[in-house]
């Protein structure tokens, strides 16, 4: 089945991307705003992209009403954020903090969420997350109604006991028990089941079989 993108509404785009490009890994940022007062909120549209320097990218769209988000207002003022990655062990509090709450209302607090102090940028991480990535602003892109963020990667923090060899960086990633985003308002990937490929080397490939 074709659709041309150029013919259709946003929503339905929408609807058609979110359905297929998954599982996708979630953004939790954690940032604040000029005064200090903290913002914490889940995206799907992200990713790493590079390995030097390190960046990833968040696509931040506006409110159902179209103002802006905290996020967006908060890396603008001050440049920095910090990535938190969800576990299962998470997931709902995550969930609360999605709920589209005034800019007053602090969403950790709210999810019943705790932090710690980051070592180089000024926002705290979740201290309930087993991996953190402090940020600071490399690049933000309009694109339509969102903006995408690049932010460059100045640190990370991994759950001490998610570390099969700190000197060689061996990381068991299925102890992490991230999740990933799926279909529709709710369905999310947990890390249940897994596959191994191999890569091929050139010199083993023989062909088709």
């Amino acid at each position: 089945m074709l659709f041309d993108f150029e013919t259709l509404p946003v929503a339905d785009r929408y609807k058609l991307v979110v359905s297929t490009v998954v599982p996708r890994p979630v953004a939790w940022v954690v940032s604040q705003d000029a005064e200090g007062v903290l913002n914490a909120a889940p995206y799907s549209f992200f990713n790493a992209l590079t390995d030097d320097p390190v960046v990833v990218a968040i696509g931040v769209g506006p409110r159902p009403g179209g103002a802006g988000k905290d996020t967006l207002s908060n890396i603008r003022a001050t440049g920095q954020f910090v990535v938190n990655l969800v576990s299962r062990a998470n997931l709902q509090a995550m969930n609360v903090t999605a709920i589209d709450f005034p800019p007053e209302v602090d969403e950790l607090a709210e999810a019943g969420l705790s932090t710690l102090p980051s070592h180089k940028v000024k926002p705290p991480r979740i201290a309930e997350s087993p991996v953190a990535l402090e940020c600071e602003t490399f690049q933000l892109i309009p694109v339509g109604h969102h903006t995408v963020v690049l932010g460059k990667v100045l640190a990370m923090h991994i759950a001490d006991d998610a570390m099969l060899d700190v000197e060689k960086r061996y990381v068991d990633t299925p102890k992490l028990d991230l999740v990933g985003r799926m279909h529709g308002r709710g369905w999310y990937m947990l890390n249940d089941t897994r596959t191994e490929v191999p890569r091929i080397a050139l010199k083993d490939w023989k062909g088709r079989p």
